[in-house]
């Protein structure tokens, strides 16, 4: 359990998308485990000397595809709910939609 007045604070990880949680006083954590801080480093590394900004993300043809497969996804989800609320679904029925839709969120959230 948390101390009192501690401060809990979520974020996504730099890396990979996945929610990183730091608690307590001190900076937020960027990366949720020391392996995707690795992968970072190392991509920054390889754009040293480029052209290419440090910034910049880069993804593989297939991390490509599977963002815009899971983008995909959210808007079927987003849809759903949208359909579900003009035809008058239940409070029940929209509570599950909603809950898929952000599950779906947190998911394409993830950039690898």
């Amino acid at each position: 359990m948390s101390a009192p007045g501690a401060r809990r604070r979520h974020a996504a990880c730099a890396w990979c998308g996945r929610e990183v949680v730091t608690e307590g006083p001190g900076r937020t954590r960027k990366y949720c485990k020391r392996s995707c801080r690795q992968r970072a480093y190392e991509s920054r590394a390889a754009l040293a000397g480029t052209t290419v900004p440090a910034d910049a993300v880069v993804l593989s043809a297939q991390e490509a595809e599977s963002l815009t497969e899971r983008m995909f996804e959210l808007r079927c989800a987003a849809e759903d709910v949208q359909t579900a609320v003009g035809e008058g679904a239940t409070t029940a029925e929209l509570a599950v939609l909603c809950a898929r839709l952000v599950d779906t969120a947190r998911d394409a959230e993830r950039l690898r």
